[in-house]
This record gives structure tokens, C-alpha cells and sequence, in this order.
């Protein structure tokens, strides 16, 4: 049995998976806010949870909202801060008594879709996170490519491509820097952006139903976001040129980047053709969780 464990900012949740990659159970439970010592109790109780449950011993791997340093072992990057600086894999280790595998959420979720969703069969598989923030993970040949320094597909920390004279300097990221791509493209940013522009305090996701609905303003809104996804994955394809990138996330689910993203970024990808294909993933909000599960193979 192989158990799988998404740890996100609001829920964790677990997926238990048979020889075959079948689901025996999946199940949520609610993240400890801002409680690091709580977070690991928790993934622990719900590992044990499994395991009595299917009177099994399981692999572990986790899915987490940052990454281990190579230098210390303690988490960097994470968005749930709480967790930066912090033994997190050594101290479930040692709880559950073994060895368990770790990789950031949306490596989790790009070796999914590589594996046996959107991206099945393709060489070359950029998987991206549109949600509360901006990740990228890269899977080559059905392994996971965490580079040098564990920060492999982290396009959201850079600078968003061709910046227009009103998109600077940008707003300030967590990560201490202006102008992220992940400040215009995660929820939070495309809100913050339709406020400053527009005065209205809602969500991104009523910003798309009501460009859907025909508001003209939150429609001009989706359109330049459209057009800064386009950009920013355009640098993407230039540098990495993947067969196939799957968009994960709450906002992966607006049907209109499918079609408009590839549109528009031909004007920024060196080439005289994009073979690249945007797509919808497969396996929907499960797709992070059962990465975690394959940490551990098939």
C-alpha cells in the first residue's frame, strides 16, 4: 500500500493506493493554522489512521507547499510559513518510524499528470499550480527533476516577462521581491490587481463567473490575466520546451486560458511553431495527492 499525503495551506489530505494505483480511501482533514507542531501530529494521526484501518505497513511520501534545503534539511519557500525552517521530513520520520519521501506540491502534481493523466506518454511534462500561489514542477521521462538546489520549476519567483509600463515596479512578493509572477497570477493576485484597477473587493473566482456572466470589466481583467499567463509560460516553453503543461489549481478550471494562452503565446516563444499543448488535468484536484503516492513508483 501506498499512502499519499497533499499538505496544503487550509487541508491536508491522504490517499491510499493499491499495488495496481488503485484508491483504497482518501480523506481531509483540516490544517492546523500557523501550528507546525500540530501539522506533523496530524499527518502522523492520519497516517496511523490508514494503516489500521487496511492493517497494512505503508510508504509515505508528502506533498509540501515548499522544499527541503539541501544545506540543513529544514523546509524553504513554503507559503505556509509556519513550516520554513523546520525538520518537517526528520520529524515525521521519526515518528512514524521510517524513512518517508518528500517533494514539493507541484512536483507531486506535474508527476501525476506524467504518469497517468494529461501528460501520459509524453517525454517532457510542466506542471503548473494557479491557486492560492504560482509552482511549477518539471518531470522528465516519468521522474520527477528537482535540480541542483531542489527549486526546479519555481517560475513563479521570477520577474513576469515583458512587463508593461503600468505593471511596474509590481507589488511586493512574500519572498521579499517585486513584481513575481506569482503576485499577478495566483487568486490572491488577480483580486488584488482587480481592486487597484477597478475598486471592487471580490474573489478571482467571482471575478471569472462575472466575466463569464458578461461584466465587461472583470472580462477585460481575465483577458490581461490571459495575456500575462501567456507571457510567462511563453519564457517557459523557451527555455524548456515541453510537450505538454498541465494547469493545476482553483484557477486551472477557467475553460477560456485553454483556448486563448496558446493563442497568444506564439508572439513570445522563439520558434515559428509552439508544439507545446496547454491542458486541463486529468486527474483534478487529486492529481498533487497521488504525486505524493509516486514518490514511491508504481
Amino acid at each position: 500500500m501506498r499512502v499519499g499525503i497533499d499538505l496544503g495551506g487550509t487541508k491536508i489530505e491522504l490517499i491510499a493506493l493499491d499495488a495496481d494505483g488503485g484508491e483504497l480511501t482518501r480523506f481531509r482533514k483540516p490544517t492546523p493554522a500557523g501550528d507546525y507542531h500540530q501539522t506533523v501530529a496530524t499527518i502522523v494521526a492520519m497516517v496511523n489512521q490508514v494503516e489500521r484501518e487496511f492493517a497494512a505497513t505503508a510508504t509515505v511520501g508528502i506533498g509540501t507547499p515548499g522544499a527541503l534545503s539541501l544545506k540543513n534539511g529544514l523546509m524553504k519557500n513554503c507559503n505556509s510559513t509556519c513550516l520554513n525552517g523546520r525538520p518537517l521530513k526528520a520529524d515525521i520520520e521519526r515518528l512514524l518510524g521510517r524513512e518517508v519521501r518528500m517533494s514539493n506540491d507541484a512536483n507531486c502534481f506535474a508527476l501525476s499528470e506524467a504518469v497517468d493523466g494529461a501528460g501520459k506518454g509524453c517525454a517532457v511534462v510542466f506542471g503548473v499550480i494557479l491557486g492560492t500561489g504560482v509552482g511549477g514542477g518539471i518531470v522528465v521521462h516519468g521522474a520527477v527533476l528537482d535540480g541542483a538546489s531542489h527549486i526546479a520549476g519555481e517560475w513563479g519567483h521570477n520577474p513576469l516577462p515583458s512587463p508593461r509600463a503600468e505593471e511596474l515596479p509590481g507589488s511586493i512578493c512574500y519572498c521579499g521581491r517585486s513584481g513575481c509572477i506569482e503576485t499577478w497570477l495566483s487568486g490572491p493576485g488577480l483580486a488584488a490587481d482587480h481592486l487597484r484597477l477597478c475598486g471592487s473587493d471580490i474573489s478571482a473566482e467571482q471575478i471569472v463567473l462575472q466575466a463569464e456572466a458578461g461584466d465587461r470589466e472583470c472580462g477585460h481583467r481575465l483577458d490581461v490575466y490571459c495575456d500575462r499567463l501567456a507571457r510567462s509560460l511563453a519564457g517557459i516553453i523557451n527555455i524548456l520546451d515541453p510537450d505538454v503543461i498541465v494547469l493545476g489549481g482553483g484557477l486551472s478550471n477557467i475553460d477560456h486560458l485553454y483556448e486563448r494562452v496558446p493563442e497568444i503565446w506564439g508572439q513570445y516563444v522563439f520558434s515559428d511553431e509552439v508544439r507545446t499543448r496547454l491542458l486541463p488535468p486529468q486527474h483534478g484536484d487529486s492529481s498533487g495527492v497521488r504525486g505524493a503516492a509516486s514518490l514511491w513508483g508504481r
